[in-house]
């Protein structure tokens, strides 16, 4: 192991006992700090924030990307109402899950506790800095952040600006840790940084995921594709299905929980359809579509096998006709990436069937998959959207970065 990556994690690793202990009002007292310290900066770290997008551009980076690497002021303030956001949660850390009393008199608590070190290795977003710091922090872990090169000094500036609040605050800075090198064998490193590193939570595309599963020796959390579906069954309404589907594809098509794949009745086949897809295609929507979406909408790209399993990630969405409920159901959890799947339905039988068959995350009935998110749920802003199901699973807030701890009170008990 490479001895910058080690000894970030050991500084780390050094400092949680201490956050584990904070009481929460030094907490708050931080989280505001460094809410503040971001508004404070907004002129240092835009400027930080142009120069990333700017090398990224001249690289040929596609818009999609620019658009999640771009910081402006307005992102900033989100950064800052998220941060408050979880200073405002419950403080989870020492909550009592349960608690009972055995006929010796031992008295035993079941409380919440940090899991101690949490790393975290994502893509082009900066946004992501401060939402990490600022639930590890609230949640009593210490944090090491590894980000991609797009979003280097970005990701350096945002640090540097939340260590000095953190400081002031009278919080160890060494609570939140980046690693500078962006490069391959660094990120191999923290990977298998076993003993000093408690969670792992990758936030990045396949080729990351693959790597997280083939080479790391420390725990961690998959937060994979965001393949997300929509069926509109034929009960729907129709104009509360086009206005989902709209959002749910063009509010932000950069991001995991938009839209991927629409799959819909063929009893809408021959009204609704059409109109729909008129609608997307005037908001520069792709459709690529199977053989009856072709037969009904010729402007349609024939979707290929590959279609059905593909994270488009931009204004790309495949259209898919089933005869039945029971096939939209086949295909979601055939293709789908257990992040977040809709219904549009007026059949609520078929909405609580939908809702116990689909295998994800997070289900949504007659709304936008673009709810699936820790600000959306009401967790102020999240770590991650887990898609497997263990320890946690779907959007990950405060209560998903502790794990439990038993506290035994006796009275001079012996065993025999």
């Amino acid at each position: 192991m490479t001895n910058e990556v080690i000894d970030i994690c050991k500084r780390a690793a050094a400092c949680a006992p201490r956050l584990a202990g904070l009481e929460t009002r030094t907490k708050n007292g931080a989280l505001l700090a460094m809410t503040e310290a971001l508004l404070d900066s907004t002129e240092e770290l835009t400027a930080a924030n142009t120069g990333d997008r700017e090398r990224a551009a001249a690289e040929g980076t596609a818009g999609t990307l620019l658009d999640r690497l771009t910081l402006d002021p307005s992102r900033l303030a989100s950064m800052a109402d998220g941060l408050r956001a979880v200073a405002a949660q419950d403080d989870p850390v020492g909550e009592s899950v349960s608690e009972w009393k055995r006929p010796n008199g031992l008295v035993i608590e079941q409380v919440r506790a940090p899991l101690g070190v949490v790393a975290v290795i994502y893509e082009a977003r900066p946004n992501v800095t401060s939402d990490v710091a600022g639930l590890c922090l609230k949640s009593g872990n210490a944090t090491v952040l590894r980000g991609s090169s797009i979003a280097l000094e970005s990701n350096r500036a945002i640090v540097k600006v939340l260590r000095e609040a953190l400081g002031s605050a009278g919080v160890d800075p060494d609570a939140l840790q980046l690693i500078p090198d962006a490069g391959r064998e660094a990120a191999l490193e923290l990977m298998k940084a076993k003993g000093l590193v408690d969670l792992l939570v990758p936030r990045g595309g396949s080729a990351l995921i693959a790597s997280i599963e083939a080479n790391a020796t420390v725990p961690f959390i998959i937060d994979g594709d965001g393949n997300c579906h929509i069926y509109v069954d034929a009960s729907a309404d129709r104009n509360m299905a086009t206005a989902i589907v709209i959002n749910a594809k063009t509010q932000r098509p950069s991001v995991c929980n938009a839209l991927e794949t629409l799959v819909v009745h063929e009893g809408l086949v021959g009204q609704w359809l059409p109109p729909a897809l008129d609608e997307l295609s005037s908001r520069g929507v792709e459709i690529r579509g199977d053989e009856r979406v072709v037969g009904v909408w010729p402007k349609a790209t024939r979707a290929e096998e590959e279609d059905w399993s593909t994270e488009y990630l931009d204004l790309v969405l495949a259209v898919k006709v089933v005869g039945s409920f029971d096939d939209a159901v086949e295909h979601i959890n055939t293709y789908g990436t257990a992040n977040a799947e809709g219904i549009v339905t007026d059949d609520p039988s078929l909405a609580r069937r939908f809702a116990a068959e689909i295998d994800a995350g997070s289900v949504f009935i007659n709304a936008s998959t673009r709810f699936s998110d820790g600000g959306e749920f009401g967790y102020g802003a999240e770590i991650g959207i887990s898609t497997q199901k263990l320890h946690a699973r779907g959007p990950m807030g405060l209560r998903a970065l502790t794990s439990t701890k038993y506290i035994v009170w006796g009275d001079g008990h012996t065993r025999s």
